[in-house]
């Protein structure tokens, strides 16, 4: 899946965090509600103008940050 397509990130909007386009619904908290256990239908249910492609998209642009992220440990 391309995330592209479907989260946007707008300085105007929620202070620039990514969302899913056309909605002020952050890629962070539709990720939080899947770690809190929500399932896609509950969340479909909840917030019925997504589709369960736009969480696939959060999920996929989480695991693409998090693959790009660096780490750098220090030792004393």
């Amino acid at each position: 899946m391309n995330w592209e397509e479907r989260i946007e990130v707008n300085p105007r909007v929620l202070v620039g965090k990514p969302i899913i386009k056309g909605t002020r619904i952050a890629v962070e908290f539709v990720v939080d509600l899947l770690a809190r256990g929500w399932t896609t239908d509950q969340i479909l249910s909840e917030y019925d103008h997504l589709t369960p492609q736009d969480i696939q998209a959060c999920l996929v642009y989480a695991s693409e940050v998090l693959k790009s992220e660096r780490v750098y440990v220090t030792t004393s």
